[in-house]
């Protein structure tokens, strides 16, 4: 049965042992990137000692072995998100390039006028790929707003829709505010309108589990190195009957079905859409975060997460000058802020001296910055492998920014 221990799991994580100035690190930039237990770690290490080798068409054994690791994590990822048995999941770098990938899918399908309705909310990579097709295409984007403590307005956000929506696009969880969106709701909606949908859950899968059959949307976009997995890996879960009557992403290696000088003909997917030779080690890593993640209580772990985020953020309020972003219930343990006194980057700086590491800027996420009237805020993101000492140097930290500034 899967259990929850945050002093067994942090011992998991050798990065977590280190010193950055000559003091213990404090890891708070969990939305950005995650650290990797060492199961994920010795998982890549005996790839690349016993199996390594290009994958497919090889004879040799080694070929093989490989190739037996790149699609039985296939696999199993597939089987621990609960993709449908009508789509497939493609291997990407990330989210990023799902969603790029979603869009290039989808463009056929949109024309002069429609509508593609998203959130201000969105990450970029949920917006400049639909701002690219629409380019292209004339059609046009819309964006529903939120209300004053960062959950979407779900009502204007259905008022939104019309005759002429094509798509709907929608993060899971923001990585600005941490607001968890009523996804299910959501593409149940659109569903009723013919509408295909696309969710980016780059920021959902680090605080929960995911079932898409439950969820129900079209496309489905994670990051691995999000969810303890290596970086330049990710999947793109979308239906087949969309995904084969797409024209390719990119050309040549294992996605080619025939070639002659006279044309080429390409495979289905998902090889169609893994062009060249794909992240192997990386497919390697993620099932092995999957299978790691597997054995946590994870329910138990986010319920933890959200008691160290809110010990954070009721701490942090009680300095002058501090307002945070998002506080919508039920959110993700991601706590944004904004200190009068001083610039994020000054905070961050700051904090960096202390040996505690947050995330700074616009969070890749400018429109929701307009929208809330700052240029930048500071970030701090939990994960299960943080603890009350983690929170404590924060705060003293964030004493130590109001001693300069305040």
């Amino acid at each position: 049965m899967p259990s929850f221990d945050p002093v067994a799991i942090r011992s998991d994580f050798p990065i977590l042992s280190r010193e950055v100035g000559g003091k213990p690190l404090v890891y708070l930039d969990n939305s950005a990137t995650t650290q990797k237990p060492l199961s994920v770690i010795d998982a890549l290490s005996r790839f690349f000692s016993h199996e390594n080798a290009n994958i497919h068409r090889g004879v040799h054994y080694l070929s093989r072995e490989a190739t037996n690791a790149y699609e039985g994590a296939r696999e199993y990822v597939k089987a621990q998100i609960r993709v449908p048995d009508t789509h497939e999941m493609i291997f990407v770098r990330g989210a990023t390039e799902g969603m790029n990938l979603a869009a290039h899918c989808l463009a056929s399908r949109v024309s002069e006028g429609d509508e593609i309705v998203l959130t201000i909310m969105e990450h970029h990579a949920n917006i400049v790929p639909w701002q690219v097709l629409a380019a292209k295409t004339g059609a046009v984007l819309r964006f529903a707003r939120l209300r004053d403590n960062g959950e979407l307005d779900l009502d204007e956000w259905k008022s939104l829709f019309s005759a002429r929506t094509r798509i709907a696009a929608f993060t899971q969880v923001s990585n600005v505010l941490g607001t968890v969106n009523p996804v299910v709701e959501m593409v149940a909606f659109a569903k009723e309108r013919e509408v295909l949908t696309l969710v980016d859950g780059a920021q959902a899968l680090p605080h929960g589990s995911v079932d898409l059959t439950e969820i129900g949307s079209d496309f489905y976009a994670f990051s691995g190195h999000k969810i303890f997995a290596p970086d330049g890996i990710g999947g793109l879960c979308a239906p087949r009957e969309i995904l084969d009557s797409a024209p390719p992403y990119q050309t040549g290696g294992d996605m080619i079905e025939k070639v002659t000088t006279e044309g080429t003909t390409y495979r289905k997917s998902p090889e169609r859409f893994e062009a060249g030779t794909p992240n192997i080690s990386g497919a390697v890593g993620l099932a092995a975060a999957f299978r790691y993640l597997e054995g946590i209580d994870r329910a138990a772990a986010a319920a933890y997460e959200e008691s160290l985020a809110v010990h954070a953020a009721e701490e942090l309020v009680k300095i002058p000058g501090i307002r945070i972003f998002g506080t919508a219930p039920g959110k993700a343990a991601i706590v944004s802020f904004h200190y009068s006194a001083a610039h994020p980057h000054d905070v961050g700086t700051i904090l960096d001296t202390e040996g505690v590491a947050i995330r700074v800027g616009h969070h890749c996420a400018q429109p929701l910055m307009d929208y809330l009237g700052v240029p930048a805020t500071a970030r701090a993101s939990f994960a299960f492998y943080n603890n009350e000492s983690d929170v404590e140097a924060f705060l003293r930290a964030m004493r130590k920014v109001e001693r300069y500034f305040g």
